[in-house]
């Protein structure tokens, strides 16, 4: 049982070192951000396509479903067309940390979705990310545009996770996964056409950029997904989330790696993400301790 967990718990540090590579990905291809979501998300639907029939699982879903994962899709496609952006007119630093407000929008999208009062806690951390933001934005000025499009990115985010985490209730996540990344492509697919976007510099790329287009749907899309649904069966949602919160930290230290220069920043910059960070961090930390307590307490009610 604990080489299970061991090995679940690497494979967990795995996904999110390839979730974080997807931003250093998304640096080094030189298509715009919406070609290079509409290849993600195309080429991504293909693999996990074939992994259904792979694994003889059913394709189908109901009408309202349906409607859904097309909202979503549209949602998903759009945040990550604005978080590739983020990266194209800044870096991947300033693009990863601004993106870490998630949790922000997340406590403001939530109580509207699950009928719930917005806690004052949740409102007070997330005018802490806003202040660590401030920080970034006043002395990385040059970096504004990246800043406002992760922003976007990060907003766009939130929300689809929030009714994702309504549609899994009813759904299996492969199945919304599947659906939102078709409907998400064929959104893309529309704007390209309407834009005249399927021009011959689309398909003409070096062998390296079809490489690495290759590997962010694979490998960064379908892959991670499908591992990332197996690991959460075997590990606590605190384990999961402290994890992934060092998403933003391995894509700078690999960014500062591979683009050098490029990605070094003020001292104020990174006073300004380890306040952000920070705050995430003690919001995962927090969120657990109440739901231990909670679910103790409806344990030892149970037991009366």
């Amino acid at each position: 049982m604990l080489e299970n967990r061991i090995k679940n718990y690497l494979l967990l540090h795995l996904i999110v070192f390839i979730w974080g590579f997807t931003a250093i990905l998304g640096a080094l291809i030189s298509i715009s951000a919406i070609s290079l979501v509409w290849y993600r998300m195309s080429l991504a639907t293909v693999f996990i396509l074939i992994y259904f029939l792979f694994k003889k699982k059913s394709l189908k879903v109901d009408k309202k479903g349906v409607f859904k994962f097309i909202f979503t899709g549209t949602i998903i496609a759009l945040h990550w067309i604005f978080f590739f952006k983020a990266i194209k007119v800044s870096n991947v630093s300033v693009a990863l940390v601004t993106m870490s407000t998630g949790a922000f929008f997340v406590s403001i999208i939530e109580p509207i979705f699950f009928k719930r009062r917005i806690r004052p806690l949740e409102m007070v951390l997330g005018l802490i990310v806003i202040l660590g933001l401030y920080i970034i934005f006043s002395f990385e000025n040059q970096y504004k545009m990246g800043i406002i499009y992760a922003i976007i990115s990060s907003s766009l985010s939130a929300l689809f996770s929030v009714l994702n985490g309504l549609f899994i209730k009813k759904y299996q996540a492969n199945t919304i996964s599947l659906y939102q990344l078709f409907f998400g492509a064929v959104f893309v697919t529309v704007y390209l056409f309407f834009t005249n976007g399927f021009s011959s510099s689309l398909f003409i790329l070096p062998n390296i950029e079809w490489f690495y287009l290759l590997v962010l749907s694979s490998i960064c899309t379908a892959y991670a997904f499908i591992i990332s649904v197996k690991v959460m069966k075997y590990l606590s949602p605190y384990t999961v989330m402290l994890t992934v919160n060092l998403e933003p930290i391995y894509a700078i230290v690999l960014a500062l790696f591979i683009f050098g220069d490029k990605e070094k920043m003020n001292p104020e910059f990174y006073l300004g993400a380890f306040i952000v960070l920070f705050v995430v961090l003690l919001n995962g930390i927090i969120k657990n301790r109440v739901a231990i307590k909670n679910k103790i307490i409806n344990k030892n009610v149970r037991k009366k």
